[in-house]
């Protein structure tokens, strides 16, 4: 059986990565988001945490090693054969190091957006073995994507 590694900052892209709580129960998994203030503890899983990042906010680079350092320490500790990702920010540095163990990387670009890229998914896409979108006009952006509609 296959480790899985499931990836999301907070808020929206955490409710797109809990749409495949079905493919997490199938398998041995566990979660990576970030911690934010209206946490729930999910005793279902095994959960870890990395620091909430805005680009635009002064603190930006410090929290982002610390997440590369965490993220280092969670790879090492778990060990996941496969990562999923919703994205965003905070989550790249462990999509990009699954790509550097040679780990398999599956990338879902947001639901909300339709015409668009993410920063994340602009970046990723490169990356991932397999890159899905949920809108059919994104094929246009991610030629090489995967549309096979909503996680919803």
């Amino acid at each position: 059986m296959k480790k899985i590694c499931f990836i999301a900052s907070s808020g929206g892209h955490f409710e797109q990565l809990m749409m495949l709580k079905p493919l997490m129960e199938e398998n041995d998994s566990f979660i990576v988001t970030e911690k934010t203030d209206y946490q729930i503890m999910r005793k279902e899983m095994k959960f870890y945490y990395l620091k909430q990042v805005n680009r635009r906010e002064l603190t930006f680079v410090f929290k982002m090693l610390q997440n590369i350092l965490k993220s280092f320490r969670i790879f090492y500790i778990e060990k996941p054969d496969i990562v999923i990702s919703t994205g965003a920010l905070s989550t790249i540095p462990m999509c990009l190091i699954a790509k550097l163990f040679n780990k398999k990387l599956i990338f879902i670009e947001s639901f909300a957006k339709v015409n668009s890229p993410t920063l994340s998914g602009k970046l990723l896409y490169y990356f991932a073995d397999q890159f899905y979108v949920q809108w059919e006009e994104m094929l246009d952006i991610y030629p090489n994507a995967i549309f096979k509609g909503g996680i919803y």
